[in-house]
Formats: structure tokens, C-alpha cells, sequence
């Protein structure tokens, strides 16, 4: 059976307005934090990485999910992008093989 990855591509959930957008992703995290329910893991790519690196809002959540057993894992070449590497607070850095792999053998739902 396969397990759930989730797919962050940006810092906002949804189209439109960024604030708006910022304020769903928190309100996302904080309430899978709280769900019974976990995905296996989360990837993170593009922009989205950078909900895992220093200043980010999320990471009280993100952390909380960690600790949970949620694999949160962020595109290496996106974090070395945008100069984050060493800001990495949460999760881990991945290769896009690894990540390929994921998203083909298992459910994919992309936010």
C-alpha cells in the first residue's frame, strides 16, 4: 500500500494573495501537527525550502512533525540556490533521485 508524500513548492498554500497564503500553510502544518493522521514524508522544493531554514514561521510545526516520525526532506540544489544550506534547521537535505523515487512509489498530494 502506498504511503503518502506531501510536496511543498512554495512558502504559501494556494494562488493569490502571498500573506493569505502564508497564513494557510501555517494553519496546514499546525493542523497536521495535530491530525492523527501523518504522511510518510514531506519534500520540499523551490521556494519552499525555505519554510525550513532559520526565520521561517513554520518551524515550530515542522519540528513537531519531525518528532513525529514525518521524513521532512528539502531539495539540495534549492537550498545551495538560494545560499541556505547552512540555515537548515529542520528536516534534511535530499538528492533529486531520492526525491524522484519517492514521488514514483508512492501517493503524491502537491501543495
Amino acid at each position: 500500500m502506498a504511503q503518502k508524500v506531501i510536496v511543498i513548492q512554495g512558502e504559501g498554500l494556494g494562488r493569490g494573495d502571498e500573506n493569505l497564503g502564508s497564513l494557510l500553510m501555517a494553519n496546514f502544518f499546525r493542523l497536521l501537527a495535530d491530525s492523527q493522521a501523518k504522511p510518510k514524508s514531506i519534500i520540499f522544493w523551490n521556494a519552499g525550502v525555505r519554510l525550513l531554514c532559520e526565520g521561517s514561521p513554520m518551524l515550530e510545526y515542522l519540528k513537531t512533525l519531525e518528532e513525529q516520525g514525518v521524513d521532512l526532506v528539502a531539495c539540495t540544489t534549492c537550498l545551495e540556490y538560494f545560499g541556505l544550506r547552512e540555515q537548515l534547521v529542520a528536516g534534511k537535505p535530499t538528492t533529486m533521485m531520492k526525491s524522484i523515487s519517492a514521488v514514483m512509489s508512492d501517493e503524491v498530494i502537491t501543495l
